[in-house]
């Protein structure tokens, strides 16, 4: 269309030339672009952060990019947005799972929900997935990733609940979003489910807090059962605040969470650990206790 109107107006003044005609019309100066607005570079599509969205993305595809106020129902929360850079921007596509891009925006991704959180996301049920650009938009020059959190209905359920409310601060104080007492169920040895109850009622298990395993292979963590376990015996004790000796072991046994494969190799290394007692009763939680708490107890 510009090349079409720009035509007619060179004709119109090859047509005034052609008469013999030089005066200008009033208010012109008698060049026809140099008053033309600049066309602006291009920018790349960014994500906002501190919205929500209606549904979850996997991929951040632009045409299903509909965010919500935080007080209208939702399923998801953007709490960041990072963008990567130097080596982690050079790859030809979208960081893969396992990519040491990838582990970056997630350990950004960690520390920035924890931020607006207010504590680490795997102390309560919260869920948190990082979001890259499309193929299509990366191959253009987006290297934005984003952080997007959700409300788990249970400690091992995976299921989302629907918001009215922002995250924000979500894991602070009383919240009911920390994780604290629970009952395991058992069948043989293996636990089916961890059913939250409230610390004033009788449980057997509780949440003392995570614990970050070191940077090896996920088939080498899985084999360190052991050292798993006596590093959740020293997250018990600072929570208890019981020494941190030989007798941890007799005062409390362990239960623990990993992280799966897949979390694994995007970065994720927070191991979520739990007091657990065989046989006996807690009315209130441990936290602080002390060894008249959290006895020693050789039986």
């Amino acid at each position: 269309m510009r090349r079409w109107l720009r035509g007619l107006a060179l004709g119109a003044v090859a047509a005034l030339a052609a008469t013999g005609c030089s005066t200008t019309p009033t208010g012109t100066d008698g060049d026809l672009v140099d008053d033309w607005t600049a066309i602006g570079t291009p920018v790349a599509f960014v994500p906002e952060a501190g919205v929500c969205h209606s549904h979850a993305q996997e991929v951040g595809y632009l045409s299903a990019y509909t965010p919500v106020g935080c007080d209208s129902s939702h399923r998801v929360e953007t709490l960041h947005v990072g963008t990567l850079s130097d080596a982690h921007a050079a790859g030809g596509t979208p960081p893969a799972v396992d990519s040491k891009a990838m582990r970056a925006a997630r350990a950004e991704c960690d520390r920035e929900a924890g931020r607006a959180l207010g504590a680490d996301w795997r102390t309560g049920r919260i869920g948190l997935a990082v979001v890259f650009p499309s193929p299509d938009a990366w191959t253009g020059g987006s290297r934005w990733f984003r952080c997007d959190a959700s409300e788990l209905r249970a400690f091992d359920e995976s299921g989302v609940v629907l918001r009215t409310a922002s995250l924000k601060g979500a894991l602070t104080g009383d919240s009911p979003l920390r994780h604290r007492c629970f009952n395991p169920k058992l069948k043989a040895s293996d636990i089916t489910e961890m059913v939250a109850v409230s610390c004033t009622k009788k449980h057997t298990a509780e949440f003392v807090g995570v614990w970050q395993a070191p940077d090896t292979s996920y088939a080498a963590f899985r084999k360190a059962g052991e050292r798993t376990h006596k590093a959740c015996l020293k997250v018990i004790a600072r929570y208890a605040k019981v020494p941190d000796d030989g007798n941890i072991r007799y005062r409390a046994g362990t239960i623990y969470y990993h992280p799966f494969e897949r979390e694994w190799s995007s970065g994720n290394r927070g191991v979520q650990c739990f007091l657990w007692l065989s046989g006996k009763n807690l009315t209130r939680s441990v936290k602080g206790a002390g060894t008249r708490g959290l006895p020693i107890n050789y039986r």
